[in-house]
């Protein structure tokens, strides 16, 4: 499936805008859509100043506008984590970046704190995450092009989720899911400015 960020005129001006994003199939159906849920004039603010260290919530709709899932991100300067839950509040597992310096790192936990997935994504791909178990490629989240004048000018991102090991659980896929959209969130989003006054600054 595939995770795509929903374009915002503001981003060309280097504010960064409550992120959006629709997920569909191979064929281009829709899924589910998934939203940032706005916090008013100081969860702008804390975009801007504070980016992905910011308190946030992603709360996950079906086609018919209907909760599904929603992920918690607490403010954090270290070990920053998402929690996701569905819709009548059980827990799913969270999402818990680890230390390192020349990779990304991040382990996904089931609802009993049970590691159920591994990623650790190399400075030489930095654009793919594979999720590991056991030694085996489980599930992948890859970024993927999303065009010349959206690279440049916005923070628009496009991810491929791909679901790699036919047993993995319900709740381990919305925990990939989710997972595409928290990286987009750490690793890819501008922090706190971007757009064409980071263009022009550079």
């Amino acid at each position: 499936m595939y995770v795509q960020q929903v374009f915002e005129m503001a981003e060309l001006f280097g504010f960064e805008t409550r992120n959006k994003y629709r997920i569909r199939d191979e064929n281009g159906r829709d899924l589910l859509y998934a939203a940032e849920q706005q916090k008013g004039l100081l969860g702008f603010l804390g975009r801007q100043v504070f980016g992905h260290w910011r308190s946030f919530e992603v709360h996950f709709f079906d086609n018919s506008r209907q909760p599904v899932m929603r992920g918690a991100h607490p403010f954090r300067w270290f070990f920053q984590c998402l929690e996701l839950r569905s819709r009548d509040g059980r827990l799913i597992g969270t999402i818990e970046r680890q230390f390192s310096i020349l990779t990304k790192r991040f382990q996904v936990h089931d609802a009993q704190g049970r590691v159920v997935l591994e990623v650790t994504s190399p400075f030489w791909r930095v654009w793919t995450f594979p999720f590991m178990r056991g030694g085996q490629e489980r599930a992948r989240v890859a970024k993927k092009w999303s065009g010349l004048g959206s690279e440049l000018f916005t923070d628009r991102d496009n991810f491929l989720v791909e679901y790699l090991e036919r047993s993995l659980t319900e709740d381990e896929r919305a925990l990939v899911l989710a997972a595409a959209i928290y990286i987009d969130l750490m690793y890819f989003e501008a922090k706190g400015e971007g757009g064409v006054i980071n263009l022009l600054r550079n």
